[in-house]
């Protein structure tokens, strides 16, 4: 989980989406792993741009 939230706050999402998957083949349960990989892939196909700051921001409730 760690090396992809780091992945992540680079936005290298295509790295990160696969540490997430690598951590859910150890840990099948684990929320954030699941939740940043989600954001991963949301990421992917809408980069946030050069000067994100690694917040998640809800457009919905």
């Amino acid at each position: 989980f760690e090396r992809g939230l780091g992945l992540y706050r680079r936005q290298d999402f295509m790295q990160a989406i696969a540490a997430f998957e690598t951590a859910l083949k150890v840990r099948p349960e684990d929320g954030p792993s699941t939740t940043y990989l989600e954001r991963s892939k949301h990421f992917l196909d809408e980069p946030p741009g050069a000067s994100w700051d690694g917040v998640w921001r809800m457009k919905e409730k």
